[in-house]
């Protein structure tokens, strides 16, 4: 019971904190809204911040949202958005291709894979997972949403991963995710040529909602072998077939909720 009873103060510890997320919530008040004393709320609040939920403000010492708090909310779109109405396009485009599948979105300057649905074939990369997260631009999904952004958040969003970007990827420096903008902008898709793992190729296209704003990508991730000509050509004609048909779906689900 007092284990139960711990978990139960943490969660409304932090749903209270995720209801004043943006502007925070502090230690004291906290504990008036909760109604616990002082030390229980450190304790507990203490413990949802070790587990990723929870950040303290460094100058205000107020407590928000943490990082993962938003990576699980981006994850139950499984049910609730994007990937409850994307996942029966992207589970035939693994089982059409045979290779793996994935939808990703866009978290500030990172992309964020929600979903990774492999195909039959028995060799497979597994250079993307489920919540694996990448500066925006790095991958194929990802690159597809960098290029399908404004010009000037484009160079916004490359300026403040350049670091990263040299340090954890050698040859996708900022030069090159330019050019690469570039060629997904005019080809109308994202290549990965295994600039991220070596013989670990993709292909990715952006999702726009039914206002013309970015929403995700679809992808596929194959070894350079299946990626060749003209497989490859084939692969990014089902890839925008895919993409099409989730795009419909989104319209048509917006539509029925103004009836």
């Amino acid at each position: 019971m007092g284990g139960a009873q711990s978990v139960d103060r943490a969660l409304a510890l932090l749903f209270l904190i995720g209801r004043q997320s943006a502007s925070g919530i502090s230690l004291s008040g906290l504990v008036s809204v909760s109604g616990l004393n002082k030390a229980t709320v450190r304790r507990q609040v203490l413990a949802l911040m070790r587990a990723g939920l929870v950040e303290q403000d460094a100058v205000t010492r107020s407590y928000h949202l943490g990082e993962d708090a938003y990576l699980l909310g981006l994850l139950a779109q499984g049910r609730h958005g994007l990937l409850s109405q994307a996942m029966e396009q992207v589970q035939r485009l693994a089982r059409d291709t045979g290779d793996a599948a994935f939808i990703s979105v866009r978290r500030g300057l990172h992309s964020v894979c929600l979903h990774r649905e492999d195909g039959a074939h028995p060799i497979r990369t597994y250079a993307l997972m489920p919540g694996a997260h990448h500066p925006l631009g790095v991958g194929a999904g990802s690159l597809a949403m960098l290029a399908a952004l404004p010009d000037p958040e484009i160079e916004a969003v490359i300026a403040a991963n350049s670091a990263e970007l040299t340090s954890n990827y050698p040859l996708l420096n900022p030069d090159t995710l330019r050019a690469q903008v570039a060629q997904t902008r005019e080809a109308g898709i994202a290549l990965n040529p295994g600039l991220i793992f070596e013989d670990s190729w993709g292909l990715g296209v952006a999702l726009h909602g039914p206002d013309g704003q970015l929403v995700g990508a679809v992808s596929i991730a194959a070894v350079e072998s299946r990626m060749k000509a003209p497989r490859r050509a084939e692969l990014e004609q089902k890839l925008r077939a895919t993409t099409r048909a989730i795009e419909a779906r989104l319209t048509r689900n917006q539509q029925e909720k103004r009836k």
